[in-house]
Parts: C-alpha cells; structure tokens; sequence
C-alpha cells in the first residue's frame, strides 16, 4: 500500500512538472520582449547615411542609425554602407574606396572585390534564416548635384528615373536572397534643402526650400516607395516625420536664426545644413530615424 501510493504521488508531481514546463515553454515563446538569438543579423547598406558621416565635431563615420536600431533589437550589426555611393555605384562598384565606410562604419563588412549589392547578397544567403531586418539608405547622392543645376526640375526628374530603377533592381535582389519573411525597410532623408532658408546666412536661397519640398513629397519619396513596395518592402518617409511637409507659413523661432518656418527649424535641429551646408544628420537626427526604424520593425513583427 505504501509502496503504491508513492508511485501514484510520483506520477502525480511529475505530470504536474510536465505542465509547468509547458507552461514556461509556451510564456518564452510568446514574450514580445524576449530578444533574438544572438546570432540574428541586421543587414545595413546605403550611403554616408547608412555609415553614421557626420562632418562634425570630428569628420568621419559615427554610430549613426544603425547602432540606435542594433541596439534596440539586440541585433548583429552587418553593415555594408559606403559614403558617396549612388543608386548606380551600391550596385555595380566593386568595394568602397570612400574613407568613410565600410571600414570606418559601426558593424561593418568589407567587401573590396564585390559591389554593395553583390556583398550583401552573398551575405544573407551565407546566413539565410538568421538575418532579421535589413535596411537601405541610397538615393540622396543621385540627386544632390541637382541643387547647383539651373533647371533644378529636368535633373531631378532625370536622376529619379535612375533611382527608381535601381531601387527595384535592389530591393527585388534582396528579398530574393534574404527570403518573403525577412523585413527590409527602405528609407528616404530629411529634406536638408530646407536648410536652404537660412544657409548660407549671406545669401540664403528660400526659392529652393520651396521646391525642394515638392520634389521630395511629389517625386522623390513616391519613386521610392513604389520600389521597394515591388518587393514587399516596407518605405519609411523620413522627410514626412521630420516635418518636412509642414505649411512653410508656419513659424517659430530659432536662434541665431529668429523666426523661419517649422519645418525649416527642424531640418536645422537634425542635420549639420544650416550649420555648415552639410547634408548628413548631427547625432539627434540619427537617433531620430534609428527610432522611426524600429518602430517600423516592432509593426513588421506583429503584423
């Protein structure tokens, strides 16, 4: 009789463990905060702003974006990025002579005998089912040099026909190498031509803030969200949430700058352009789009 009630009582206490284990098994698999396994990637490619480039307070490549975002997804930083590097280069340059990436880059990847894209192709097969988000930064070098063309409108229809195809080319060798499930997020920039307004203090240009503005909202960001939307990627518009599109007849004041428009005044808290004509991100900038990434991120995986 003895005998027989303890193993009934062992039976007992051990379906009892069998469930708890269960129980705990099932808690850590649906934790929305448990983080990735430690070997999960996230791929990086762009340009300087992909890198981190900021001209100061020392030239060079910073943490940038991309460490904001490793960081909050407890990620491995893959980064291919290359300052200076056009829709055309990321695609068909074999490495990066730039001294501001990859090497300079937080997380980078060295590929001297392959292009941007090639590297970052042969990565995430080399890794497939363990790359958890990419993201791209590419498009601003191909229309920068429209700013100093007298038919600003032509060059800037001229260099979003290359961008839009070079961006589906892109975007659909990515989700080919990484796989349907993997999140590639496409991004766009502040519009540092804002900055325009009041840079360079002795002759600002407030025509081309103006433009700049429907050129990014009307041409610019809808040629690339449609390519990246042809691979099922998804498209943040860093020139909306930065406020780029706020009416140019709403003002604040900004030192040393007095009253200028909102949106102006953003673009001169985020980036270096109305500091030094600069048209990469200061620190708050990048923290700023690193944020919008991972909320971008957080909505793919619960989506």
């Amino acid at each position: 009789m003895v005998q027989g009630s303890a193993i009934r009582l062992w039976r007992a206490a051990a379906a009892i463990l069998g469930v708890f284990a269960l129980l705990l098994s099932m808690a850590s698999c649906s934790s929305p905060s448990a983080p990735p396994r430690a070997e999960d990637y996230y791929v990086s490619l762009g340009d300087s702003y992909a890198v981190g480039y900021q001209p100061s307070p020392a030239p060079g490549a910073t943490s940038g974006y991309t460490a904001v975002v490793a960081s909050a997804t407890h990620l491995v930083l893959a980064n291919f990025g290359c300052a200076g590097a056009t829709t055309t280069s990321l695609l068909t340059t074999q490495g990066c002579t730039s001294p501001y990436g990859p090497a300079a880059a937080s997380g980078a990847v060295s590929y001297p005998t392959q292009s941007q894209e090639q590297a970052a192709e042969a990565f995430l097969g080399a890794h497939r089912g363990h790359v958890s988000l990419i993201t791209v930064t590419i498009g601003g070098n191909d229309i920068t040099s429209c700013s100093n063309r007298s038919n600003l409108v032509a060059c800037f229809t001229a260099a979003i026909a290359t961008i839009s195809r070079n961006v589906t080319t892109l975007a659909s060798a990515l989700r080919s190498a990484a796989g349907a499930r993997v999140p590639i997020i496409g991004l766009t920039y502040p519009d540092v031509f804002l900055g325009s307004w009041v840079y360079p203090p002795n002759s600002p240009n407030q025509s081309l803030a103006t433009e700049s503005v429907t050129i990014f909202k009307t041409f610019v960001n809808p040629a690339l969200a449609a390519a990246y939307a042809k691979a099922n990627a998804t498209f943040v518009d860093i020139t909306a949430a930065t406020g780029a599109y706020t009416p140019l007849t709403q003002t604040t004041t900004l030192a040393p700058y007095g009253t200028i428009p909102v949106a102006v005044a953003q673009v001169c808290k985020l980036t270096w352009y109305c500091t030094n004509g600069s048209i990469h991100a200061n620190s708050d900038g990048y923290s700023f789009i690193g944020q919008q990434i991972v909320r971008a991120y957080d909505r793919s995986r619960h989506a």
